[in-house]
């Protein structure tokens, strides 16, 4: 945590990213917690990675990823398409609030291949797209399995 807290902690105490917290992701987890959990397997994976990675980079893409800033479960037309729309949002949100670097702008805007037709070009962007996949499906099977489990409870 350490690492995320030096090279993001103008983000981790953003107005914008505090606003994540009230945003639900996958299941029942905030986008907040979501962008945190990426950035640190994303850092973790880094750490393994046999070549060079811009740690800062990574992580401040990392965070700002899902910076779209609204609720893309409400019954709201320009929400339909989420899944394929939102990295454009979150780098243009990112773009205005932050400094944002090439390395930073690629991993933002290219996160969401191959919904999004954009490949990423620099490694961080590929460590990020590959992570943020493992990371939503295990989040997303996560809440199903709670949901589940409430569920067969509530026929008790």
């Amino acid at each position: 945590m350490e690492i995320i807290r030096r090279y993001g902690g103008d983000i981790l105490d953003s107005q914008g990213l505090q606003k994540e917290k009230t945003l639900v992701q996958h299941g029942d987890m905030s986008v907040f917690d979501h962008s945190l959990f990426v950035t640190e397997r994303c850092v973790a994976f880094a750490k393994k990675w046999p070549g060079r990675v811009d740690m800062r980079s990574l992580v401040r893409g990392a965070l700002l990823h899902d910076y779209f800033l609204y609720d893309w479960h409400e019954d709201d037309d320009s929400h339909r398409l989420h899944g394929f729309t939102h990295a454009g949002r979150a780098l243009r949100n990112a773009k205005r609030d932050f400094e944002i670097n090439e390395i930073e702008e690629d991993m933002i805007g290219c996160h969401m291949f191959p919904l999004n037709l954009r490949v990423p070009r620099t490694t961080e962007g590929r460590i990020l797209c590959f992570v943020d996949k493992v990371c939503a499906t295990y989040e997303t099977a996560k809440g199903l399995a709670s949901a589940m489990r409430r569920s067969v409870h509530s026929w008790n």
